[in-house]
């Protein structure tokens, strides 16, 4: 396990990951300026082997109801590998590997790998989920929190994106299975962009970064004053029951999301 702070660098970009907490991204710099929210519980999190909240914090696998704690109650939330400690595998000047073994209370053994790599001009983050024995449903998503804000006086973040549906909210925050025309924000929403996430945030004259991603699933979250959060998933909240996709001991999940930026 490391505690330690990694710092990769290319061209006027740097990305610094805290494998000790969580694997999180702790931040991403361009041109000397942050772009993610600070702070422990920030930055950009894996959220693996699931995606926003179970319901009650159960699913069911092969036959078996298994429950996960309540951490968002009534519910079970983000995944359990933010709360630990993951290992260096290999670490170079713009690219490293952290990996993490599946432990209770995820109830199959398995292993999850991050590649993350840095270039002057985007960061690319790539996660797989292995299974080592029995099979488990699973998903993979990423959790970034980018600063509103850039610069004292400077506007506000802009998005912009094109979902092809809003997946309906029920109170319990969690999908009901409808679909709906995309609403404006505020959200805490789940939307759908069948040709893969593509979500445009462009700080007016400083800079612009598309979040980019085979999948098509994206969460955006803007209701805090600090931060907005651009979350593309493999699978919608409450996934592993609505939309299991099963890893296997020979079938691994992969995903990978890109972001990439410029100047304006």
């Amino acid at each position: 396990m490391s505690s330690e702070e990694i710092t990769l660098a290319a061209g006027d970009a740097e990305v610094v990951l805290a494998p000790g907490n969580g694997g999180r991204v702790a931040g991403l710099r361009v041109g000397g300026v942050e772009l993610l929210r600070q702070g422990e519980r920030f930055g950009c999190f894996p959220m693996v082997p699931w995606c926003g909240r179970i319901r009650d914090g159960r699913f069911l696998s092969g036959g078996v109801v298994q429950q996960m704690p309540l951490n968002a109650p009534p519910n079970a939330i983000h995944g359990t590998t933010r709360d630990g400690a993951w290992r260096v595998a290999r670490r170079g000047d713009a690219e490293a590997v952290l990996t993490y073994d599946l432990v209770e209370p995820w109830p199959y053994p398995g292993r999850v790998t991050q590649v993350m790599a840095l270039t002057p001009d985007a960061l690319t983050l790539t996660m797989a989920v292995e299974a080592h024995d029995s099979s488990f449903p699973a998903q993979i998503g990423w959790h970034p929190w980018f600063n509103r804000n850039l610069a004292a006086g400077g506007e506000d973040v802009r998005l912009d994106f094109a979902p092809a549906w809003q997946e309906e909210r029920g109170a319990d925050h969690l999908p009901t299975g409808s679909r709906l025309d995309p609403k404006p924000g505020p959200w805490d929403d789940c939307f759908g962009m069948p040709g893969g996430v593509d979500v445009t945030l462009t700080w007016p004259g400083l800079l612009e970064l598309k979040v980019a991603s085979r999948e098509e699933w994206v969460v955006l979250y803007d209701e805090q004053a600090e931060a907005v959060c651009v979350e593309p998933q493999t699978g919608p909240p409450n996934g592993l029951t609505s939309h299991p996709r099963l890893v296997t001991p020979i079938d691994p999940l992969e995903a990978t999301t890109t972001w990439s930026w410029r100047r304006l």
